[in-house]
């Protein structure tokens, strides 16, 4: 069954089949070859116990909540804010364009959305001011993968609900990573702008203009502190979080910044259900899928054979990175989560890792493999921001922010208090 479950994923991933679909067929020839009675019935109630949850609504609202505060204007705000920052800084542009998905991605927790909204802006801002055009794409899909580590974050969540880890210690030790990955990246642009004499920069720091930009700024700034002030102070639950960020996105963006109407709400809510939709597809497959691993004792298996090989936790650690990275270039972040966090979190629990720190790292490696192609979302949604963007100027411009953040990726894996330091603090 083992066998026939990942040989039907492979080929039917290689053959073009989406995804979600992959998952299922495959688990479905897996009890077909296991000879599983009602083998169809069996599939299709493990689709619908994946789904009868009610911390899964996380996800759709997160999703609306970024969909609202995208839509709203909310991305000129906080570019405005962040020029007025950073822009004396050498590769201002380029600087500016990763500290506003940043603060973005702490809005949407989406990486395509946060690389839409941003570099929709910057990536042709960019090129205006001197730098090449590959370069400035390839930055802004960097930039936009944080929008899975800073919180709020849908891998989270989902990574959170197989394996019962507190969603809030996860979006808390998902700050500082994020926050350390956004700072690799503004030193790689400013070093490369100063050596190849890219872009423009201001004389210094305006603050009045500065002061002008913070308060236009503010409201939506608020939003990632009234999600986890609420759920560290205990007034709800991160669902319930997720539900607070959408009414308050709409209020601020309908109401306080009037960048949307009422007739632009179902728009909106069309394009976050159509996400939603797809997440949760895999979602109820990918469940079929573990029903397999967890029966057939793959877990079990993988751990007696990684620890016959070496009982060191910071090999096995190097080990899980390395598969991860690969894996990423081939299937996006949702899937990998719900296929390899049942086979791989019983091991790293029984090696005495942290459910929180590997929690962050297998976010970190999932989020890696939206710039590395053949996959690569980020590649492809930032190769659209422009007609100037050709992809084979991307894939020359994109080895260097990954190697700058696989760095990052392995101090967050070696020194676990970057990832934890922030949770202990909050309890």
């Amino acid at each position: 069954m083992v066998a026939t479950l990942f040989i039907a994923l492979i080929i039917l991933m290689f053959v073009g089949v989406p995804i979600a679909a992959s998952i299922g067929f495959a688990a479905l020839a897996s009890m077909i070859a296991g000879g599983e009675t009602s083998t169809l019935f069996t599939l299709a109630q493990k689709m619908v116990t994946a789904l009868d949850s009610t911390s899964l609504l996380a996800i759709p609202l997160f999703v609306l909540a970024g969909a609202i505060m995208g839509k709203g204007g909310i991305s000129k705000r906080i570019i405005d804010l962040s020029y007025e920052i950073f822009g004396w800084l050498p590769g201002s542009l380029g600087v500016v364009t990763v500290v506003a998905c940043m603060f973005f991605a702490a809005l949407s927790g989406s990486s395509p959305a946060t690389v839409a909204a941003i570099g929709g802006i910057m990536v042709p801002a960019m090129i205006e001011d001197g730098y090449p055009a590959g370069f400035s794409a390839a930055i802004a899909a960097s930039g936009g993968i944080i929008g899975c580590i800073i919180p709020p974050s849908i891998p989270f969540v989902n990574y959170g609900l197989i394996t019962g880890t507190s969603v809030g210690d996860l979006f808390a030790a998902g700050i500082v990573p994020g926050i350390l990955m956004g700072i690799a990246l503004c030193i790689l642009v400013s070093v490369k702008a100063s050596r190849n004499h890219w872009g423009s920069r201001t004389k210094g720091i305006n603050f009045k203009k500065l002061w002008n930009a913070f308060t236009k700024a503010i409201l939506a700034l608020l939003m990632p502190l009234i999600i986890l002030g609420g759920i560290y102070g205990g007034f709800f639950t991160p669902t319930e979080a997720a539900g607070v960020a959408c009414v308050y996105g709409m209020i601020v963006a309908l109401f306080i910044y009037r960048t949307i109407s009422f007739s632009d709400l179902y728009e909106i809510a069309f394009d976050a259900a159509l996400t939603s939709a797809m997440i949760m597809f895999i979602v109820a497959t990918a469940n079929g899928f573990s029903h397999i691993v967890t029966t057939q004792q793959v877990p079990a298996m993988l751990a007696s054979a990684v620890l016959g090989l070496t009982a060191n936790k910071h090999v096995v650690l190097l080990l899980i990175n390395i598969i991860l990275l690969i894996n990423g270039c081939f299937m996006e972040e949702t899937a990998t989560t719900f296929i390899y966090t049942p086979i791989l979190f019983p091991l790293v629990v029984q090696m005495g890792i942290d459910p929180v720190h590997f929690g962050v790292i297998m976010v970190m490696n999932m989020t890696m493999g939206l710039i590395t192609p053949p996959l690569g979302i980020n590649l492809f949604v930032a190769a659209g921001l422009d007609t100037r963007v050709r992809f084979s100027d991307i894939l020359k411009y994109i080895l260097p922010p990954f190697l700058v953040l696989v760095v990052v990726l392995m101090l967050v894996t070696y020194v676990p208090d970057l990832a934890l330091g922030v949770v202990r603090l909050l309890h």
